[in-house]
């Protein structure tokens, strides 16, 4: 009998999870890495919050995942105050330089954003990370910093998805020595098994610890600060501007010195009686609560899941809110987008009278936007990218973390020195007059990493993913498994996925897919041959794929007391708890 065929509790015929799922009535934490999820956990079990254990968690991320998530990158946290009962967000995103123009890219690089510096936008990660503990943690900089310092300096073992992922971008990594440094010793990808060791990285943050050290005697604020300022207004700093300046880069020292994240309130959709909360429009979390409001008026229930019919709605509702985002979303500091609108059921109900049971929207159809149309057009394809992670927290307070640190290493120089790739994060605006998110000085690109929380009076939910555009899909479909369809957090992040692509991708150079659906293959011929007479443009991923996503999360019951995490196995995601 495969393990497909066993009938488990939940839905009838689901699989049975390859793992079980992680509770505890104390603390328990969900990453990227089993590495992080392990120095989270320690920091919980040192007396830490959820903070401080989260932000230990992002700082270890971003040296044991430092392909696709680097410490100089972006940070979007999401934090429940159990005490105050309150959800607060911290953008973890950076802005354009000010010398940054819209014409350069136009006139230079005939509309499109290039790989290197001029792609570089603030480092914002670092302020966030210290931001959340300075206004909600209770450790010191060096305290939650020692693990990562110590992977960075010692080294970790190298792992099958990092060194594969380094071998398929190692041209990217060959266009600079400071990169092929790190990533390339002795000229090749580092092979599974052996130690890999980034020294300068472990310098950086051992410096931003030492210099928090020398300021602790005005208290744990002051070291705070003085550790922040290390990195954007002192030697770190002045590193990163130098070989910006040298390289032909807009980034100045004014840039990095008056740069502050913003901790905001975040947006919320009710669905079926729980409070799903997002980050603002400067993200493509609220793409999430649209899903929601659409299929609110879905019978659901009367739907086989993962059946044809199933996946053909859920879809159709991810194209209708894909549209908007393209339509719509931007900074908000800069662009007035009408979220209010976006998410009011007179809208969702227009977007659901447009879902026929039979038949996919067409592309044509769906993109009747200029600003769409324009931004795809003449895109060549390339492989959408994936890059990201992710980590859950939940502590004894009930406190939860939720949090999507990113930004790779092979589309922009290593600084040399730093062990530090400043945010190439550029690459998610638009070189196209008029577009919502083109380039312009001061601004946010659009970013795909949001992290997520969910609230009733039964549960508390944070959860979230790596993936890129596949984020929110991914996030919907582990959402629906476990509220809609009664499966545990394992059960729920293992059930097989799909995705559309069928809209112009976020990053440069925005390749649209027109009415593309990947599935996972455990989904089977009856879905990809029911999509396929729908009209969706179907092909297959592999039966559980890290393209797929890596969601975690993490679980209070209110009644019981229990906390919940799971991870995903498509990835070395891990889960802990106590």
């Amino acid at each position: 009998m495969s393990i497909d065929s066993v009938s488990t509790t939940g839905i009838e015929g689901s699989p049975v999870a390859l793992r079980p799922t992680i509770q505890g009535t104390q603390n328990v934490v969900s990453t990227g890495h089993y590495l992080a999820s392990q120095a989270a956990f320690e920091v919980l079990q040192a007396g830490g919050n959820a903070i401080d254990a989260g932000v230990a968690a992002g700082l270890v991320i971003g040296v044991v995942q430092s392909e696709f998530v680097n410490i100089a990158g972006v940070a979007p946290i999401m934090i429940y105050l159990a005490e105050r009962g309150e959800v607060v967000t911290i953008s973890g995103l950076g802005v354009w330089p000010r010398a940054a123009t819209l014409e350069y890219f136009m006139e230079e690089h005939a509309g499109s954003i290039p790989e290197g510096v001029m792609r570089t936008v603030v480092p914002a990660a670092p302020d966030a990370w210290i931001t959340a503990l300075e206004r909600f943690g209770t450790m010191s900089f060096a305290d939650v910093a020692s693990a990562a310092i110590g992977f960075a300096r010692d080294g970790f073992v190298m792992y099958p998805i990092m060194s594969e992922l380094i071998g398929a971008f190692q041209d990217g990594y060959a266009r600079w020595p400071s990169n092929s440094a790190i990533y390339l010793p002795n000229g090749t990808p580092p092979k599974v098994g052996e130690l890999f060791v980034q020294a300068d990285l472990g310098r950086t943050l051992q410096f931003m610890a030492d210099e928090e050290c020398r300021a602790a005697k005005g208290g744990r604020e002051a070291g705070l600060r003085a550790a922040r300022d290390a990195f954007y207004r002192g030697d770190i700093a002045a590193a990163i501007v130098d070989f910006q300046r040298a390289e032909g880069g807009w980034l100045t020292r004014d840039d990095m010195a008056a740069f502050h994240v913003e901790v905001e309130e975040p947006v919320r959709y009710r669905y079926r009686g729980m409070d799903v909360y997002s980050c603002q429009s400067w993200c493509q979390g609220p793409v999430l609560l649209q899903m929601l409001a659409i299929l609110e008026g879905v019978d659901l229930g009367a739907l086989e899941h993962n059946s044809p019919a199933y996946a053909h709605v859920l879809v159709e509702a991810m194209k209708l809110a894909f549209a908007d985002r393209e339509q719509h979303f931007a900074d908000p500091r800069h662009r007035d987008v009408p979220l209010a609108r976006l998410l009011s059921r007179d809208h969702a109900n227009g977007h659901r009278a447009r879902i026929e049971g039979t038949r996919a929207i067409p592309h044509d159809e769906l993109w009747a936007n200029a600003n769409a149309q324009q931004s795809a057009s003449g895109s060549a394809q390339k492989l959408p990218a994936l890059d990201t992670s992710y980590l859950a927290v939940v502590d004894g307070h009930g406190n939860a973390f939720s949090a999507t640190p990113s930004d790779v290493s092979y589309d922009t120089p290593v600084v040399p020195g730093t062990g530090l790739c400043p945010s190439s994060r550029g690459a998610q605006s638009w070189a196209v007059p008029g577009h919502p998110c083109a380039v312009a000085p001061g601004t946010r690109p659009r970013l795909t990493p949001n992290p997520a929380i969910a609230i009733d009076d039964d549960q508390i939910f944070a959860f979230g993913t790596p993936g890129g555009d596949v984020q929110c899909q991914a996030m919907l479909q582990v959402f629906l498994n476990h509220r809609q369809w009664g499966m545990d957090l394992q059960q729920a992040i293992e059930a097989p996925r799909f995705a559309t692509f069928s809209f112009p991708d976020s990053f440069e150079p925005h390749t649209l897919l027109p009415d593309r659906v990947m599935i996972e293959d455990r989904l089977g011929d009856e879905v990809v041959e029911g999509l396929g007479v729908r009209g969706h443009d179907v092909e297959r991923w592999p039966a559980f794929t890290w393209r797929a996503g890596g969601v975690c999360a993490a679980l209070l019951d209110r009644q019981t007391g229990i906390r919940s995490a799971a991870a995903d196995p498509r990835r070395p995601c891990y889960a802990l708890g106590r």
